[in-house]
């Protein structure tokens, strides 16, 4: 990302710290009351001009939704809350409220669902997710605050199958994101969405899932990422097969026909909606 900066004529760049509010508060306390010259702070996610900034993306989806329906789920990750917060200013603005809105976030990084089980605003110790566009350690005071509405649903998912979203994302539709973006179309494959909507999905069921971001990422660390994960990816989603078609069978009556593993919906261990931790 740095390399892109200054390819894109950034003068200097500093680089501060393991995560953002490291960087928020070094260029706070220690870069701008020191510069001779003016300054111009343009924070990523805390302030209404970037909120209704990122609402645009909502008018733009309303708008070419076929029929002018509206969409049944909206997937979207979340870090400081900038852009779910311009998703629910739009939406408000447009009267929709029917879409359930699922707030993504990778584990490690998942300040959102820490502060929905706390019922209070909290800031995270630390960010251990690799997933670096949502490292923020506190959301916004209005993200807490949307995320409360019965159409919300907070659901977090490792960096592993943040990363598999990115690979198979890449290998279906030839298009590269990062983790940040890659967590949200990992919802989308092996039963997931089925689990944290608590539903299964219906074949009209319009679901819209935010492509956020891209920059940060190569084919060279989508390669790494694969290597990395593959196989932890593979045994999770294996056991979680095993454990459905076990319970699957104890549910049932004794006469029914065992479902075979390969075909049993999976259990998706792992995700976290709102306060609740669904565990096989």
């Amino acid at each position: 990302m740095v390399t892109k900066l200054r390819a894109a004529g950034a003068y200097d760049v500093i680089s501060h710290g393991a995560a953002w509010r490291d960087a928020d508060t070094y260029l706070r306390e220690h870069v701008m009351p020191y510069y001779e010259g003016a300054t111009i702070y343009c924070p990523p996610f805390d302030h209404p001009d970037i909120w209704t900034g990122n609402s645009t993306v909502m008018h733009e989806i309303a708008s070419q939704m076929p029929n002018g329906d509206a969409p049944d789920v909206i997937i979207c990750s979340v870090g400081g809350g900038g852009l779910i917060n311009g998703i629910c200013q739009a939406m408000d603005s447009i009267s929709m409220t029917t879409p359930t809105i699922l707030a993504v976030e990778t584990a490690g990084a998942e300040s959102l669902a820490a502060s929905l089980s706390a019922k209070e605003i909290i800031t995270l110790p630390k960010i251990t997710s690799k997933a670096t566009s949502l490292g923020c350690a506190r959301v916004t005071d209005k993200t807490f605050t949307y995320s409360q509405r019965s159409n919300v649903r907070s659901v977090v998912l490792p960096d592993g199958v943040a990363a598999m979203g990115c690979w198979r994302l890449a290998d279906d539709e030839r298009m590269m994101v990062e983790l940040a973006c890659g967590v949200n179309v990992a919802l989308c494959y092996d039963g997931r969405l089925e689990k944290a909507l608590g539903r299964p999905v219906k074949p009209d069921d319009k679901v819209v899932i935010v492509l956020c971001g891209g920059s940060n990422v190569t084919s060279g660390m989508l390669c790494d990422w694969r290597q990395e994960y593959q196989h932890i990816v593979d045994k999770e989603l294996e056991l979680e097969r095993r454990d459905s078609a076990y319970t699957s069978a104890e549910a049932s009556p004794k006469t029914a026909p065992t479902v075979p593993s390969e075909l049993a919906m999976p259990v998706i261990e792992g995700i976290e909606i709102g306060s609740l931790a669904v565990r096989a």
